[in-house]
């Protein structure tokens, strides 16, 4: 496998990308960050790709920041995490949350700190049996960041939110489902299959109005009814007046398979 700490691979319009330090659970560093906002990026831009994969390499998904990486953590009077959030985080959650495609995480082992946000800011958390999630922030004097904070809450509630976050305790993915706050727990051999047949039904539907059905559904959360009704009425306007919409309708009265174009 190569050196690199992260890989890029494509299956039809779905692409994966791999965090690839699997001795270190792939934990961040600032050499990882330098290629995975980049893979994204080339992800968001290229209109061949119509779903994206996260994964991780080994028996971890990402155990979040790694504490050994000079560039990344600097301790004492001259501590500043908060630019470490700016440099790193902030731009890699937002590039996730807007990708123009949909966005899944495959959970393939434990998800920790700024790992377990990283996944949730994908639109679907597919996690395997053995998979779990640790908001580890407490245990080093932090609180949840890339997203979390905003995240957890709305995922599972004030109160969950409250408990995972301050006990840092570990989450099995089966209660992860049963709480809501990922999509599916699946056998650890069915992960890579069940994954791959979400991305390529994505991949199939109209990428615009699923990218549109995120951005919605985020802005509508802290709206009046009404406001929201206005949001859809002005989004429906526009998704109207689209390839997809005029191609689904027609498939739809031609009862045959629609084809989506829109990217």
């Amino acid at each position: 496998m190569s050196d690199s700490p992260v890989l890029v691979s494509q299956s039809g319009a779905v692409r994966t990308i791999t965090l690839n330090r699997p001795a270190a659970l792939n934990s961040f560093t600032a050499a990882m960050h330098a290629e995975l906002l980049p893979a994204l990026n080339a992800a968001a831009e290229d209109t061949a790709v119509r779903a994206v994969v996260v994964t991780g390499a080994g028996r971890g998904f990402c155990a979040g920041q790694d504490l050994n990486d000079p560039a990344m953590v600097v301790q004492g009077d001259q501590a500043d995490v908060g630019a470490v959030i700016e440099r790193f985080y902030r731009p890699l959650a937002t590039r996730v949350r807007t990708m123009p495609v949909p966005v899944i995480a495959a959970v393939n082992g434990v998800a920790a700190g700024a790992g377990v946000n990283f996944a949730l800011c994908c639109d679907f958390v597919v996690a395997a049996r053995s998979a779990s999630f640790i908001q580890a922030f407490s245990k080093i004097g932090l609180v949840p960041d890339c997203g979390g904070t905003w995240l957890l809450p709305r995922l599972v509630g004030r109160a969950r939110a409250l408990g995972l976050a301050m006990t840092g305790d570990k989450l099995p993915a089966e209660e992860a489902v049963r709480i809501g706050m990922i999509w599916q727990c699946v056998d650890d051999a069915a992960l890579p299959d069940t994954v791959m047949a979400l991305a390529n039904r994505l991949a199939a539907m109209p990428s615009q109005a699923l990218a549109e059905t995120r951005r919605v559904i985020d802005a509508a959360m802290p709206m009046e009814f009404s406001d929201a009704i206005t949001l859809e009425a002005d989004t429906q306007r526009e998704r109207g007046r689209s390839h997809d919409f005029a191609e689904g309708v027609a498939a739809f009265l031609a009862k045959r398979p629609a084809v989506f174009k829109d990217r």
